[in-house]
């Protein structure tokens, strides 16, 4: 490298050129930069052909492959690799977030799966309202769960308002309540958002809650639990780096569950590849895949996605 070039430029300089290589996708949505090199704002196109696989849930029609929330919230797991956070919050500024739900939208991907951390509704009115993206917003609440589940049913009440169409509750949230003993409380905010006239979800990590939920009739719509297999080489560090260590025995348990399955952390953060992870998670149950996905990832992941769910051998129906 030369010395007169410093590595942060260089790596601001490798970041443009992936971002404007990132976003000719069928010439669907322009290009990241143009000649002059000055950023330009893609909008989405009206009526793309390019289609995914859908399934419902009640009358919530989706793609298979929604586009996950973590990395649009600056949210990173990084198998202890310490720098890739920052590397991947550097990458995604606002206007990168934004062409990636363009991106998304384009190549067929119709909903996104996502947090309500702060700022989060806010980008995603600005991609509708100033980029023209439609796409379907399914949003898990992260205020608190004080026992009156008051700050709770307030923002799930305000973000339907907003736009949401589907809300599920966050996984370390469920899994607080079910070791806290507070089933009930669960119940309640599953009933809240039935009740506002939106499909209600849980979420979890742990298989206990799903069986929880099964024991106790739940009445969600539907469940968003991890699922990948162990083979990848930072799995048994488990430092950041697994969220499904009984792989088998989820596999087994939701052949049992008639509610559709979401499946999420199915490439275990970039532990493994898409390739291998989404045929993995449809041969084995799941009926959609939640997805974190950079720009740069989306037109091959989709394609994956399309494979993967023709060809899809699987035990458990389909549940959606």
């Amino acid at each position: 490298m030369s010395e007169n070039i410093s590595r942060r430029k260089f790596v601001e300089g490798s970041l443009i050129v992936t971002a404007g290589g990132a976003l000719a996708v069928n010439g669907g949505i322009g290009q990241a930069l143009a000649q002059d090199g000055k950023p330009v704002n893609p909008k989405v196109v009206p009526g793309s052909k390019n289609t995914l696989p859908k399934g419902k849930i009640g009358n919530f029609e989706m793609s298979r492959v929604l586009l996950g929330g973590n990395l649009l919230n600056n949210y990173t797991h990084t198998h202890s690799i310490r720098f890739a956070g920052r590397l991947a919050k550097y990458y995604n500024t606002l206007e990168k977030k934004l062409e990636t739900l363009a991106l998304a939208e384009s190549c067929g991907i119709d909903t996104i799966g996502i947090h309500t951390h702060a700022g989060t509704m806010d980008m995603l009115q600005k991609y509708k309202n100033e980029w023209g993206g439609t796409i379907k917003i399914m949003a898990s609440p992260t205020s608190s769960i004080d026992p009156d589940l008051k700050a709770y049913f307030d923002e799930s009440k305000r973000v339907v308002d907003n736009g949401v169409e589907a809300i599920f509750i966050w996984g370390n949230r469920s899994e607080q309540m079910l070791k806290a003993g507070r089933m009930g409380d669960l119940i309640k905010m599953v009933e809240f958002v039935k009740e506002l006239g939106i499909p209600s979800g849980v979420c979890a990590h742990d298989l206990n809650v799903i069986k929880q939920c099964e024991k106790e009739k739940v009445p969600c719509d539907f469940y968003i639990k991890t699922l990948h297999h162990l083979n990848y080489p930072t799995a048994k560090i488990n430092h950041d780096s697994c969220w499904c260590s009984n792989p088998e025995e989820t596999i087994e348990f939701m052949k049992t569950v008639e509610k559709p399955w979401i499946a999420f952390k199915i490439m275990a953060a970039g532990g493994i590849p898409p390739q291998d992870a989404f045929p993995y998670a449809f041969n084995n149950g799941a009926d959609f895949v939640l997805a974190g996905m950079f720009d740069f990832d989306i037109e091959e992941d989709v394609k994956i996605t399309k494979e993967a769910v023709t060809s899809a051998k699987r035990d458990r129906p389909w549940r959606s």
